[in-house]
């Protein structure tokens, strides 16, 4: 059962208060301090600094839009004095550390903000600022520190002084700022910045499966399906025992509605899901608590559409008993859907699910230091009130700023969706069996009626398709990947598709604030978020003093290596397939997408199993991790055992192989051959490979012993996990 904040037979406000809160605080310090403490000047700015999106250049200005052109809903994230900030961190501590009186006395929105949200003189002077431009304020968030607000093109000149263009980049239309946005200097205190205004929007986390294998094409497919993933992570024997999700929900956050929710009726039949007849999808549009609507139903996003089923999908092959719920609120041009749903549900009057799962990300220095800090301050909300929040670690190695390249050229960096200290970043992982030609060791050759074939738990290897993993590289017969003799320079490599940046995503967090000096490149005024006091003890933690990702990691191979996973997606005209016949002719895909949303499944068995909400579970996954790892890792819970691994393992420490991807230029690029010219066009070669070092090669990131940035502390057994739970109780 999910505890809130004070006990109801206390009937003395000061005794209630300090049994919630830290004993260093008393009522008075309850209250935030007033930040905004001089008259408003408008003519003595502050310059919201790391706000301007790295698209807004000269090159791509296609001239301003009109002064009466809308814009809806964007942002202003406030912010906190320093000391309540620092209450909060001490106060989330103790909600997740068992010895202590305040253990799992989870807030609701407005007790969070009553206690922790900007002093109401504050929000309320930056209100009527707002409002003296001629903006309309449509919410105010119950937390305090986030404000919902529309105008007009023109408003926003006048007012924050950046001028809005439209921009042409990549054969696409954009609107943006093309300065950092300024406000009256009096304010900034309380104002973290504009969470944006611009209409670029974060990507997916999914990747359309490989139609090929190495061979002539003789190898078999082995193909994920919901039975495969019980039999890997060990889901049966908690689901024999009636732990399957019954009375959990978890949200799935989206910008785009489903296409056909029979996709998920469809799914479950198949596979044998809908024997759990308590598992039920509803699809919601949240709206605030209060003030004008701000959520609209989005209707189908092409392409988005596939990111919402199979989040829907695979979180209930996880946890097929559960209520999945599918949170769309339709992008404005200013402000990415998914933010506002989860806005909204975690500052709702009845609370939020328990759990939630977002498969979206941004590099940090791209996201802006007003974007990064509303994602911090959402989850830092959402823990506070016991939520557990997974999000997608990301699909491109470690170099989350080239998203979608063949090459990496902006150097080492992360997603701000997932680094936030308050998240667990869910990173990706591949099977080792094609690696090591085991297959008939691991796979059934003939499904089962639930089309499940997987014998066992199977090695795993971090999940990566360019042409610098070592594995490859080796598979192809290369000693290196880099440089003119390397396998990133092969024909090879171009012929299957292999130079581009796509695996796993994991490494340091750079730019959570401040500003890069080079578009998307961790550098400048840029920095980390601090590390975590849960993020230690665990044997290959590196001493860098930054919140470092994945946490944890499961499988999310797109076929490279022969596996991915399956889904029903009916949207033809998008990139899905009709669900009829044998799965085997379904829409299928990779990505770390469906890693997020399968341990927000195995989250509702822990929550289902300790009959609470746990709040962020990296608490537990880092004490579990130190006890089993010890000092020099736990060679018995090494993943290369496969299914020789014992059976005691709450995690399989990833071992072999690298996340690192092809690069170019001098961003922690290390043997890439020189541009070449065809005609009048100069050609970047992408044959480096992503290094963690600047004049030697050591790859970003290799697999090792303990926790590593390829893949966290490894991948699960949801069995020993569930039932090895440290909950206090």
């Amino acid at each position: 059962m999910r505890r809130r904040l004070g006990v109801a037979a206390l009937s003395v406000p000061v005794l209630v208060f300090l049994l919630a809160f830290p004993l260093s605080l008393t009522p008075q310090s309850r209250r935030s301090r007033v930040l905004i403490t001089q008259r408003v000047n408008e003519n003595v700015l502050h310059r919201l600094a790391g706000n301007t999106r790295p698209q807004a250049t000269a090159q791509n200005d296609a001239g301003p839009v009109p002064d009466s052109f809308i814009m809806e809903h964007m942002l202003l994230q406030l912010q906190r004095p320093a000391e309540q900030e620092t209450a909060l961190r001490q106060l989330i501590d103790s909600l997740h550390d068992s010895k202590s009186p305040n253990f799992h006395h989870w807030l609701r929105a407005a007790e969070f903000g009553q206690a922790f949200g900007p002093a109401p003189e504050d929000v309320a002077a930056v209100t009527d600022w707002l409002q003296s431009h001629g903006f309309q304020v449509n919410v105010v968030y119950p937390s305090g520190m986030l404000i919902d607000f529309s105008g007009t093109a023109g408003q926003v000149r006048s007012a924050f002084h950046t001028a809005i263009h439209y921009l042409d980049v990549n054969g696409s239309r954009h609107v943006a700022n093309m300065n950092d946005p300024q406000i009256p200097e009096a304010l900034a205190p309380a104002v973290a910045g504009v969470v944006s205004m611009h209409d670029f929007q974060p990507h997916t986390m999914k990747r359309a499966h490989a139609n090929f294998t190495f061979s002539s094409g003789s190898n078999a497919l082995q193909a994920l399906s919901p039975a495969d993933l019980a039999t890997i992570y060990n889901l049966n024997p908690l689901f024999a025992a009636g732990t399957a999700g019954q009375g959990q929900t978890i949200a799935v956050i989206e910008d785009s509605d489903l296409y056909s929710a029979a996709d998920w009726d469809t799914f479950r039949s198949t596979f044998g899901l809908s024997q759990y007849a308590s598992g039920t999808l509803t699809t919601v549009h949240p709206a605030p608590a209060s003030g004008a609507n701000n959520c609209f139903a989005p209707g189908l996003v092409a392409g988005d559409d596939g990111e919402a089923i199979l989040d829907a999908e695979w979180a209930s092959a996880a946890a097929p008993a559960a209520n999945i719920m599918v949170a769309a609120c339709a992008s404005t041009r200013t402000t990415f859907g998914g933010l506002i749903a989860m806005q909204n549900l975690l500052n709702s009057a009845a609370g939020p699910p328990a759990i939630m799962s977002i498969s979206y990300g941004e590099c940090e220095a791209g996201n802006g230091a007003a974007a990064n800090a509303a994602y911090n301050f959402l989850f830092q909300q959402a823990v506070a009130e016991g939520v557990s929040v997974f999000v997608a670690a990301g699909d491109e190695g470690a170099a989350s700023c080239d998203a979608g390249a063949t090459g990496a050229t902006h150097g080492i960096g992360v997603s701000g969706f997932a680094s936030t200290p308050y998240n667990v970043a869910v990173g990706g992982t591949d099977f080792g069996d094609s690696v090591s030609n085991t297959n008939g060791s691991y796979w059934n050759s003939a499904n089962s009626a639930t089309y499940g074939s997987a014998l066992s738990y199977i090695p795993e290897i971090p999940w990566n398709d360019s042409c610098a993993g070592s594995l490859l590289s080796a598979y192809f017969g290369y000693s290196v990947s880099y440089g003119p003799a390397g396998f990133c320079a092969s024909n090879a490599a171009r012929q299957y598709g292999l130079q581009g940046v796509v695996g796993g995503s994991g490494g340091p967090s750079g730019c959570a604030a401040g500003t890069p000096s080079a578009s998307g490149v961790v550098g400048g005024t840029c920095q980390g978020y601090a590390k975590p006091a849960w993020q230690t003890a665990v044997t290959g933690i590196p001493d860098d003093g930054v919140r470092d990702l994945p946490d944890i990691s499961l499988f999310a191979g797109d076929g490279v290596w022969g596996h991915y996973y399956v889904m029903c997606w009916s949207d033809v005209r998008n990139g899905g397939t009709r669900c009829t016949g044998d799965p085997s002719t379904w829409a299928g895909a990779g990505g770390t997408s469906f890693a997020s949303p399968i341990m927000a499944g195995i989250q509702a068995l822990v929550n289902q199993n300790t009959g609470s909400a746990q709040g962020n579970p990296n608490y537990v996954y880092y004490q579990l991790a130190a006890n089993e790892y010890g000092a020099a890792g736990s060679s018995i819970c090494n993943s290369s055992n496969g299914n020789a691994a014992d059976g005691g393992c709450v995690f399989y420490n990833v071992t072999q192989g690298d996340n690192a991807v092809n690069c170019a230029g001098n961003q922690n690029c290390f043997g890439s051959t020189a541009s070449t010219t065809r005609g009048r066009h100069a050609v970047v070669s992408a044959t480096g490979a992503l290094t963690a070092v600047g004049d030697s090669y050591s790859p970003a990131y290799g697999a090792a012993v303990g926790w590593n940035f390829a893949t966290g502390i490894g991948t699960v057994n949801a069995y020993n996990l569930v039932t090895n739970w440290i909950s206090g109780q």
